[in-house]
């Protein structure tokens, strides 16, 4: 339906009926010259239309095909309906496609963020609980050669575990004590196994207390 051709007179005499009381640019440009005078209102509104030449961007009216205009009675020979048609269907399907393809590809790449990260959080090294002891290691007297008793505790090898700063601290009638600091992994080395070891010096060691303990 709408205007027909506008190249035979069958369709310029529907024009010009029905722009008896209507002028729109777009329509202007689909006749391919001016009407025969016996089509009054055509040639009239050709005319018109012509004389606002460098105004006619202003006038009223989007260009479609001709066959959008014009009465809804009138059948279209311009075939520019069904071509209309189907560039729209063409366009739905066109963007459910695209619709689609993002969603889809949304999602592979949400996918594989979370495959990164697990991947990673497998991969992480474990947190390894330690601890700082500081230790009393007391001589037998106060003629106790304190510089071999502290040799002996520093022979003291192990997994996990790092011998630190010492001090000699004065505990009364000119004997002093070895207080020595050491850092351990707890799954490798505890104070039972320490004490062991220290007390297995026995010409030098008397005892041993842990004077401080913190996790690290």
């Amino acid at each position: 339906m709408g205007l027909g051709d506008l190249k035979s007179s069958t369709g310029l005499q529907v024009l010009s009926d029905y722009l008896e009381d209507k002028t729109d640019v777009a329509v202007f440009e689909a006749v391919s010259s001016p009407p025969p005078a016996d089509l009054w209102h055509a040639l009239c509104w050709h005319n018109h239309i012509k004389s606002h030449e460098k105004e006619k961007a202003r006038l009223p009216g989007v260009k479609k095909a001709s066959g959008k205009y014009g009465p809804a009675d009138v059948e279209d020979t311009t075939g520019s309906g069904a071509t209309d048609s189907k560039d729209d269907d063409d366009d739905i399907d066109l963007s459910r496609s695209d619709d689609e393809e993002e969603r889809e590809e949304a999602k592979r790449l949400r996918e594989e963020g979370l495959t990164r990260y697990e991947s990673k959080k497998t991969k992480r090294p474990a947190l390894v609980a330690k601890s700082s002891i500081l230790l009393d290691v007391k001589p037998w007297d106060d003629e106790t050669d304190m510089a071999k008793l502290e040799e002996c505790l520093r022979s003291i090898l192990a997994d996990g575990l790092v011998w630190g700063l010492s001090k000699l601290v004065s505990v009364g009638y000119g004997i002093k004590k070895l207080q020595i600091q050491c850092v351990v992994e707890d799954d490798e080395v505890g104070t039972d196994m320490l004490e062991e070891q220290i007390a297995a010096f026995e010409d030098y060691v008397q005892s041993m207390d842990v004077a401080a303990f913190n996790k690290i």
